[in-house]
């Protein structure tokens, strides 16, 4: 969980070199960011802006596994094992979106992602059935 905390805030700082770069350049007008419409954003920034959007989308189920698991008890290395390598995934699926964003590479890495937390859920779930 802490790492992936940290792969949330360092997308957070990737983003934001990459929107004060283009506003620095001109690239973004200042007045885009009052209502955050960045739209005409460099593609760059834009993929930086969703990559950073998708940390609280299936990493909140991660999270929320996680920490029932934990709450209840129900852990152990099957789980911690998925914990470890839905992680990985999630490196691996924002290192393509920020860089080559290769769209095949990054919806295999992302539903391979899916599966380690669903796996998650079903241990959790089996643990009290």
């Amino acid at each position: 969980m802490f790492l992936q905390t940290f792969l949330t805030f360092a997308v957070m700082v990737i983003m934001g070199r990459r929107r004060f770069a283009a506003a620095h350049k001109g690239d973004i007008p200042l007045a885009a960011f009052k209502t955050m419409q960045l739209s005409q954003a460099p593609e760059n920034v834009q993929l930086a802006s969703r990559n950073f959007e998708n940390q609280f989308e299936i990493p909140v189920l991660f999270f929320v596994v996680c920490l029932l698991g934990l709450h209840l008890q129900a852990t152990g290395w099957f789980f911690a094992v998925n914990s470890a390598l839905f992680v990985i995934s999630r490196l691996a699926h924002s290192w393509v979106h920020l860089t080559s964003n290769h769209v095949l590479t990054r919806f295999r890495l992302f539903m391979l992602g899916c599966l380690f937390v669903i796996m998650q859920w079903i241990a959790l779930a089996v643990t009290f059935i």
